[in-house]
C-alpha cells in the first residue's frame, strides 16, 4: 500500500505547485496520472521517489519497504536511509537514464548496485546467479537477444525496454513511471505499456501519462492533477466533459494523437 497524504509544494515566492495531493494505491492497481503541461503530475510523483521534497504532507510506504518491518514516510527520510527506501523503487525514467556505452545486461545488472555491498562491486561484482537472473528480466521484456549489445546501439523503445528489465531485476516494492512513453511513437508507446500492465499483478504500478487515450486502455484507474490539486479519481476511460476539463486548450492536440494512433490501428488490420 502506497498512501499520498496531502502532500503539498510551495516555492519561497510564494507559488503553490501542489496544493493537496491525496490518494492511496494498493498491490493489483496499475494507476496512471494525467494533467495539462505543469499541472504538478511529474512533480507529485519525484516526492514520491524522494527526489524533491514536499513542503508538508507524507508519503507512507507499507512495510515491504523498511528493515524494521514498520510503514515509512519517505518525506522524513535522508542519507543512508533515504538510499536505503530507493532500493525498494523501481523507477523507470522519461529519458531511460541507461549507460549507453554498456550493454543491455550491463544496464540491468546495475539497477542493483545500491543493493550489494561496495567491497563485493570491488572485488568481483555480481555473481553468475545474479547475470542469469538480469538475462530473465530482459527476456520478461522481450530483450534477451540484445542481451550484448551496446545500449547506444538500440533503439528508443529498445531502451525503455531495458530500463523496465532494470526495474524488475531490482525486485521492488512498486514501479513507478515518469513519463515512460512521451518520447516514444505510438506503436513502441503501446508496447512499453504492454509490459508494464502486467507487472501490477505483483506490485503497485504508478505511471505518470499525458495519454488519456493509452491509459483507458491499460490502467485499472486514473488521477487527474490540474493546478496541483487532484480533480478527478476513478474509472480510467474518461467522458469528453471530463476530458475538457481536466485539460482545456491542450485537448485538441491530445485528440489528434489519439486519432493517429487509431489509424495506425487500422491500417494494421487491413
Amino acid at each position: 500500500m502506497i498512501s499520498v497524504e496531502n502532500i503539498t509544494k510551495v516555492l519561497p515566492s510564494g507559488k503553490v505547485l501542489l496544493d493537496g495531493i491525496s490518494f492511496k494505491v494498493k498491490k493489483g492497481e496499475f494507476l496512471g496520472i494525467l494533467g495539462a503541461s505543469g499541472a504538478g503530475k511529474s512533480l507529485t510523483l519525484r516526492c514520491m521517489v524522494g527526489l524533491i521534497k514536499p513542503t508538508d504532507g507524507q508519503i507512507i510506504y507499507s512495510k515491504e519497504l523498511d528493515d524494521d518491518d514498520n510503514p515509512i514516510n519517505i518525506c522524513e527520510l535522508k542519507g543512508k536511509k533515504l538510499r536505503n527506501a530507493r532500493k525498494h523503487l523501481g523507477v523507470i525514467f522519461q529519458g531511460n537514464n541507461l549507460v549507453k556505452r554498456l550493454t543491455a545486461l550491463e544496464n540491468v545488472m546495475i539497477g542493483r548496485l545500491g543493493q550489494i555491498s561496495p567491497l563485493r562491486t570491488w572485488i568481483y561484482g555480481f555473481t553468475d546467479a545474479e547475470a542469469e537472473e538480469a538475462y530473465e528480466a530482459l527476456k520478461q521484456v522481450k530483450m534477451e537477444d540484445y542481451s550484448n549489445r551496446r545500449v547506444g546501439s538500440l533503439s528508443g523503445g529498445e531502451q525503455q525496454r531495458v530500463a523496465i528489465a532494470r526495474a524488475i531485476f531490482q525486485n521492488p516494492s512498486v514501479y513507478l513511471a515518469d513519463e515512460p512513453v512521451s518520447s516514444l511513437d505510438p506503436k513502441n508507446a503501446k508496447k512499453i505499456l504492454k509490459l508494464l500492465a502486467p507487472l501490477a499483478e505483483n506490485k503497485p504500478v504508478i505511471g505518470v501519462f499525458h495519454q488519456p487515450h493509452l491509459v483507458s486502455e491499460f490502467c485499472t484507474r486514473v488521477i487527474a492533477v490540474k493546478d496541483g490539486s487532484v480533480v478527478y479519481d476513478g474509472d480510467p476511460k474518461l467522458s469528453e466533459e471530463q476530458l475538457e476539463m481536466i485539460y482545456a486548450d491542450e485537448l485538441s492536440s491530445i485528440q489528434k494523437e489519439a486519432e493517429k494512433m487509431s489509424l495506425i490501428k487500422k491500417s494494421k488490420k487491413k
